[in-house]
C-alpha cells in the first residue's frame, strides 16, 4: 500500500513555536538553512526513489525561487503553505485571503503550473477558522491537508474524520493528518514532532496498524529543519516550545531513512476527487 508523504518547506526561525520571540520583520536577520536542508531531503528521497508533495511557504519561494524549481524538476508536486506562516485563526478572512492569494500566485509564477493543494501553518484550520475552506475553494484550490483530528493546544478538530473525505458545504477535498486508534484513544503518529518524540518502533507499529488493520493509507509530514541538529538555538523561547522544536533532531534523518525503507509512499493525489 502506498502512503502519502508530504514536506512542509519552512525555515527554522519561521515556526509557530517561536512566533512570540521572532517577528516576521526580523526573519532576514537570521541565517537561512532551508535550501541545504531541503536539498538534503531531496537527495534522500531520490536515493529511495520516492516522490512527495512539498508545501512551500511563499516567503521562502520568493527568497529562493531556484529551490522551488529544483523541487519541481525532481518530480515532486508543489502545494501552498501560506505566505507568512501565520496561524489562520489569528487572521481576519481578508488577511487570510490576501496572504494565501499572494503565495499561490507566486508559486504558480515560479513553476508555471496551477497550485492545487494547501496546508495551513500549524494545521490551523480549526472549528474557529473553518471559514478558510470557502476561501481556499474560491481561490481555486482542489484539496486541503490542514485538519488534524486530535486535541491539541494549537490545532485540531478532535471529532473530524480520520481519513480522506470531501467537505459537504464547499467544493474541496480533505487529506487529514493521520492518527492511530490505540486503546480507544486517537493518537497523532504521522510525523513532525511526534516522529521525533516517539521511538521509531512505536511509530512503525502505529503506522502499520493504519495500513494493515484499517486498510487505509496514512498522510505523513516532515519539515526540512527537522533533519538539522546544528541549527541555531533560541534560548529565550519557552521550555515547551524548545522541547517541541529541538527534541531528537539528531535522530530524524536516520528515522526518515528507516521509514522510507519500511513503507511505500507517493505524493498526495491532485485529481479524481469523489
Amino acid at each position: 500500500m502506498n502512503n502519502y508523504l508530504t514536506i512542509d518547506v519552512e525555515d527554522y526561525f519561521q515556526v509557530s513555536a517561536f512566533e512570540k520571540n521572532i517577528k516576521v520583520d526580523e526573519w532576514d536577520n537570521f541565517e537561512s538553512r532551508v535550501v541545504n536542508n531541503t536539498e538534503r531531503i531531496l537527495d534522500i528521497l531520490a536515493e529511495f526513489e520516492t516522490k512527495a508533495t512539498f508545501f512551500i511557504v511563499g516567503w521562502i519561494a520568493e527568497k529562493h525561487p531556484k529551490l522551488v524549481r529544483t523541487i519541481q524538476r525532481a518530480g515532486h508536486p508543489i502545494g501552498c503553505h501560506s505566505y507568512l506562516h501565520r496561524k489562520i485563526y489569528t487572521l481576519t478572512p481578508e488577511q487570510f485571503r490576501e496572504d494565501t492569494k499572494r503565495a499561490k500566485e507566486l508559486l504558480e509564477e515560479i513553476i508555471g503550473q496551477p497550485i492545487l493543494g494547501y496546508r495551513a501553518p500549524s494545521y490551523s484550520i480549526t472549528e474557529k477558522s473553518l471559514w478558510a475552506l470557502e476561501i481556499l475553494a474560491e481561490l481555486g484550490f482542489e484539496y486541503d491537508s490542514s485538519i488534524f483530528p486530535v486535541m491539541h493546544d494549537n490545532y485540531g478538530i478532535p471529532d473530524s474524520p480520520r481519513f480522506p473525505y470531501g467537505h459537504q458545504h464547499v467544493k474541496l477535498y480533505e487529506y487529514p493528518i493521520s492518527t492511530a486508534r490505540i486503546l480507544g484513544r486517537t493518537i497523532p503518529v504521522s510525523g513532525g514532532g511526534y516522529f521525533r518524540l516517539f521511538p521509531y518502533w512505536f511509530t512503525r507499529w502505529a503506522l502499520e496498524t493504519i495500513n494493515n488493520k484499517e486498510k487505509q493509507p496514512y498522510v505523513f509530514y516532515l519539515h526540512p529543519w527537522e533533519i538539522d541538529p546544528k541549527q541555531p538555538r533560541f534560548k529565550t523561547a519557552s521550555f515547551l516550545s524548545r522541547f517541541r522544536h529541538y527534541n531528537h533532531l539528531e535522530d530524524t534523518e536516520n528515522r526518515l531513512r528507516s521509514l522510507l525503507g519500511d513503507f511505500s509512499f507517493e505524493p498526495l493525489p491532485e485529481t479524481n476527487f469523489n
